[in-house]
């Protein structure tokens, strides 16, 4: 084992017994049981998504599997996004909602992801409180996809530690109701084709890397996001609901 293989078997290690058990004290993370108790009013404006990693075959480095959305969707068509979507009723809890729809979109055995931790809402487009919810796949080799062509027209995965480098990364600035927010953007070249990851789906892989790798993105991050623009116009009170 060469010594890039050897850092990502210590990251590994640190998602399953560490860093995203929470026991570290970082207060970016959400112990996975901390937040179960979802009232049914917020149930309409709440949706999750699965950070499902897993280790490379290669070198195991940490990969991310991600989506591209069906053009048939009347909703983001044919974006590049992680699997999820809004909470249901039978849904007891964020966990459930990411879990319910990779096993949807992507034919994901819930019974093959350890989920370890979820990390705080993000604000989408539309405005619903999206729950990042990571979860570990140790058995990559048992997923054989299933993808349901109604929304998802193709799967892929990416190395997690990308959406920290520069080299991939580019920053469009955009204006909502006069206020300025960084989108972020990555391109990707895979055996499955080329993809951009954008939007919400980047900003909440460059959250994921970051406290998972411990560090900071080595690109510029002045600008607010979406999501975190969002979240300055946010009352105290409705904050701590989230």
């Amino acid at each position: 084992m060469n010594n890039r293989e050897s850092e990502h078997e210590e990251l590994l290690h640190d998602l399953k017994d560490k860093v995203l058990d929470n026991k570290n004290g970082d207060e970016q993370l959400v112990n996975c049981m901390a937040k179960n108790m979802i009232t049914v009013l917020s149930r309409k404006k709440r949706a999750a998504v699965l950070i499902c990693i897993f280790s490379g075959t290669t070198d195991g480095e940490l990969r991310v599997i991600l989506t591209r959305r069906s053009m048939n969707l009347s909703s983001h068509p044919g974006d590049v996004a992680l699997p999820g979507g809004k909470m249901d009723e039978c849904d007891v809890d964020d966990s459930a909602t990411a879990l319910r729809e990779a096993m949807e979109e992507i034919g994901l055995d819930p019974g093959l992801v350890r989920v370890v931790a979820n990390l705080e809402p993000f604000i989408s487009s539309n405005l619903l409180r999206v729950v990042p919810v990571v979860g570990l796949l140790s058995r990559i080799q048992d997923f054989k996809p299933v993808l349901n062509p109604d929304e998802v027209d193709a799967i892929f995965d990416a190395p997690l530690e990308m959406f920290l480098q520069e080299g991939r990364h580019k920053c469009v600035e955009n204006e909502w109701q006069g206020k300025k927010y960084a989108c972020h953007i990555f391109e990707l070249e895979t055996e499955q084709g080329n993809f951009v990851v954008g939007g919400l789906t980047a900003s909440i892989l460059i959250q994921a890397a970051s406290i998972i790798y411990q560090r900071s993105p080595s690109f510029n991050q002045n600008l607010h996001d979406f999501s975190q623009l969002q979240l300055t116009l946010i009352s105290p009170d409705l904050h701590e609901n989230m």
